[in-house]
């Protein structure tokens, strides 16, 4: 199936780095769950002010899609780690990028992550941000890849379980692209 076909559906599948990758998540059901997480959120967070720490560059999308939902007074912050480079597994390194600005000792956080996989990033997350001793800490993650994790972390509010998959789109990246796609994507076998 070559992808200039005009015979061809393309809607379901696009190509990245040479790649086939399917439609995975459609826009309508990644919206709707991330309305229903935001819900969730409000309800939690109802009188108090939380702060949202977002992991660049994946979670931008999904952090801007779920604080456009909030109905509750918060702020927001940013760090950006690294640990995959170009590559379709995650290094097991991790470096920060970029340190949050924000003071927040005594104040409720919530970090919002893309993805969780082998759960290396947000164990250096949740350390890095229990040191500023906050009133409370809590996640908000797009995606978790339960079977590739080699290192259990509290997850407090998840959109989606998925499998052990390579997936693309809604911020999550193939080597800096794709990261623009408005649903998510994964590697077709080939």
């Amino acid at each position: 199936m070559q992808k200039n076909d005009p015979s061809v559906d393309t809607s379901s599948y696009v190509y990245c780095r040479g790649e086939r990758f399917r439609k995975y998540l459609d826009e309508d059901t990644i919206q709707e769950r991330v309305r229903a997480l935001a819900g969730e959120i409000d309800a939690t967070y109802a009188g108090k002010r939380p702060i949202f720490i977002a992991v660049l560059n994946g979670a931008f999308m999904f952090f801007s899609d779920l604080l456009k939902a909030i109905t509750i007074e918060c702020e927001v912050d940013f760090m950006k780690l690294s640990s995959y480079g170009d590559a379709k597994v995650s290094s097991g390194n991790v470096s920060e990028l970029k340190r949050i600005d924000a003071a927040i000792e005594g104040r409720h956080v919530i970090v919002v992550e893309d993805i969780v996989d082998t759960g290396l990033s947000m164990a250096y997350i949740l350390e890095r941000m229990a040191g500023y001793r906050p009133a409370s800490l809590r996640t908000a993650v797009l995606l978790h890849k339960h079977e590739a994790t080699r290192v259990e972390v509290l997850l407090d509010y998840v959109a989606f379980a998925i499998p052990d998959l390579f997936v693309l789109g809604y911020g999550l990246d193939y080597g800096q692209l794709g990261r623009n796609l408005p649903a998510i994507y994964v590697l077709d076998p080939p």
